[in-house]
């Protein structure tokens, strides 16, 4: 019995839905326990992102019977970080602008320390630059989650798609839109 492939859809979401609760998780932890959200350790949240992406390229590869090639490997990652990085820019959003307003704050404070630090702008620069922070850096960090997201995604995603890709052999004579289900 002959049947479509499945899609990657449903997978990339399950995946970027699991990655993105984990974030929420790491994210709220590193505010419960006081982490400056300036430190190195808020790349922490790459490791699951990238974990996540292989494992949705893994799942793929196993509903369609153990075979995936390349750009079906590359689609699934690629959707998976393009879903992650919306869902992430929406929380973003509403962590910065409703849940904790004070986070954002705390990143106009040590923003302004380090220009004030650094010594190469003067007052009203830093000024100008803290105001243009305080009416579009929400907007700018949302925007760029989601940039950030499908670049990163893109080259994980490639690297995952030539871990994975097993294709057909040559001589396996079936129509490349349908699948055959292994089970039956």
């Amino acid at each position: 019995m002959e049947t479509k492939l499945p899609s990657s859809n449903q997978t990339a979401f399950k995946w970027a839905i699991i990655y993105v609760i984990i974030a929420i998780v790491i994210i709220y932890a590193f505010q419960f326990l006081n982490i400056d959200q300036t430190s190195a350790a808020k790349y922490l949240t790459y490791i699951p992102f990238i974990a996540f992406l292989f494992l949705a390229q893994k799942e793929y590869k196993d509903q369609l019977g153990g075979y995936l090639t390349f750009g079906q490997g590359l689609g699934a990652g690629f959707k998976y970080a393009i879903i992650s990085g919306v869902i992430m820019a929406v929380f973003s959003y509403l962590y910065f602008t409703f849940l904790s307003p004070q986070i954002y704050e705390q990143i106009l404070t040590a923003t302004r320390d380090k220009l004030t630090q650094d010594g190469k702008l003067s007052s009203d620069q830093i000024d100008t630059t803290l105001n243009f922070m305080k009416r579009f850096g929400i907007i700018s960090i949302v925007f760029g989650s989601i940039i950030s997201a499908a670049f990163f995604g893109v080259i994980i995603a490639l690297i995952g798609a030539a871990i994975f890709k097993n294709e057909k052999p040559p001589f396996d004579i079936h129509d490349e839109n349908t699948y055959v289900d292994p089970a039956v």
